[in-house]
């Protein structure tokens, strides 16, 4: 048998190994999260007034992030998310680390902040939700 007999087999079975690995290199790297530290600390946040209420929805409020291109903070404008019954919605916040600022990003909590007070004594599923600086004002 000569070397040809086996080209066209070798070729599908370096074409199946390299797309696997392409597939499973994808996979990985959605997996992957980056926090850079900047030296930059954020602005003040920018005042956004808080629309009315929509059903089924949940106000995600404006934050500012690093825009890598511009070497800048750039806010990123408050928006609504259709809301994820059993979650509570986390937003960014800026953290001083050892290294200088990090951004965490926003997420969805399972379970949310839970009330500690007496009314809500020997029920454990029972909780409510402040939004973080919404307390502060009295709107909690």
């Amino acid at each position: 048998m000569t070397d040809c007999a086996f080209r066209p087999a070798r070729a599908l079975l370096l074409a199946a190994l390299l797309g696997s690995g392409l597939a499973l290199s994808g996979a990985s790297m959605a997996q992957v999260s980056v926090n850079i530290a900047i030296g930059v600390p954020p602005p003040a946040p920018i005042y956004e007034a808080v629309p009315a209420p929509r059903a089924g929805y949940v106000w995600m409020p404006g934050y500012w992030d690093w825009d890598d291109h511009y070497r800048k903070h750039a806010w990123k404008k408050g928006r609504w998310e259709r809301e994820r019954p059993g979650y509570v919605y986390e937003s960014p916040r800026w953290i001083q680390s050892r290294d200088g600022w990090v951004l965490v990003p926003g997420r969805w909590d399972q379970g949310g902040y839970k009330d500690k007070g007496p009314k809500n004594k020997g029920h454990k599923d029972q909780g409510s939700h402040c939004p973080p600086g919404h307390a502060k004002k009295g709107e909690c």
